[in-house]
């Protein structure tokens, strides 16, 4: 098991009477990215200031890279680089110039800062526009060359506070890729995402954070596991039909409108074997089949929204509400 390149323990911070943070505790392994999700207030943010030396707790350890973010914030600072929620580049500077000016001041030569901007030009796919003023830029391109100014010099832990807030899809894909190929290359990551798809596409491991304190941690499928699984939802011809299933069997969730009917289903094929054997039997009509796995939204709405204990009741998706990326597998 390899050493961990972060790790926190028993984090708290208080303003007044209120507790942002609960005792927070998580560790990371290196080359991982590890995602943290909540609500808007859930301690995300005051958690990423006091790894990355910008606030400190009330109480707790931090090591980051073989550091004591605490007792060492400067040595950690050579250990760790941050891209906040916004861009923040010189808009009225060329990409070009705003790595060079970046690598002069982290001390590079001039001729090792000419070097070190078009290998990062290259590496975020930057190079064709390097000598636009950056007000020209989208923001995919400006939230591109924030990261790579933030990679100047090669930290092995990189903090991502929201990155991609405010990008188009096209772009935030783009910047996934990039984090990827860096996680890929050894670099460790910590991630903090409104979006859940976000967490779902790149994360090695997930902690929920809620009111302030860690309430699930784990790999996506691990926390899909903790809302009770698959469902099968079968769609009928007419009422009748939906009538007909109905009264033999014991649905989860229904819609009269849509003659529409989610049953449970540990083992969906025997389900759906079962629905069709009473179709033949009964002289109904089915006219469509899916399963419904549970999401990471799901999972983050149970989390936080219910107690942990409460998360063994069973999870029944209401066809009515169900949102509209709800991930299905069609039959």
């Amino acid at each position: 098991m390899p050493t961990p390149v972060i790790e926190v323990s028993g984090l708290t911070k208080s303003y007044g009477s209120h507790h942002v943070l609960k005792g927070v505790s998580f560790e990371v392994p290196p080359g991982q990215i590890f995602a943290m999700l909540g609500p808007n207030g859930a301690g995300k943010t005051t958690t990423i200031s006091i790894l990355t030396t910008l606030l400190r707790p009330d109480s707790g350890t931090v090591r980051v890279a073989d550091t004591d973010v605490l007792a060492e914030p400067k040595q950690t600072r050579g250990s760790i680089s941050l891209t906040g929620q916004f861009a923040s580049v010189d808009a009225f500077q060329t990409g070009r110039e705003n790595l060079a000016m970046m690598c002069r001041l982290a001390h590079l030569s001039r001729r090792q800062a000419v070097q070190r901007s078009a290998e990062l030009l290259d590496q975020f796919g930057l190079t064709d526009a390097a000598n636009r003023r950056v007000a020209q830029y989208s923001g995919g391109m400006r939230r591109r060359l924030d990261l790579a100014i933030s990679l100047i010099a090669k930290p092995p832990v990189v903090f991502l506070d929201e990155p991609t807030t405010g990008l188009d899809p096209r772009s935030r894909v783009q910047l996934w890729s990039v984090v990827r190929d860096l996680a890929a290359e050894g670099t460790t990551i910590v991630l903090t995402t409104q979006y859940l798809d976000e967490a779902d596409q790149l994360a090695d491991r997930i902690a929920v954070l809620d009111d302030g304190a860690i309430v699930a941690e784990g790999t996506t499928a691990e926390l899909k596991s903790r809302i009770s699984g698959q469902h099968v939802e079968f769609t009928f011809d007419d009422a009748r039909s939906f009538e007909l299933a109905r009264s033999l069997t014991t649905p989860s969730s229904e819609n009269a409108e849509l003659f529409m009917l989610s049953l449970a289903a540990p083992a969906p094929m025997r389900e759906i074997q079962s629905m069709l054997a009473l179709a033949t039997e009964n002289g109904f009509a089915v006219s469509d089949v899916s399963i419904v796995k549970p999401t990471l939204d799901d999972v983050f709405l149970a989390l936080t929204e219910q107690s942990p204990l409460e998360l063994v009741t069973a999870w029944a998706p209401s066809p009515a509400l169900a949102p509209p990326d709800r991930r299905r597998s069609p039959i």
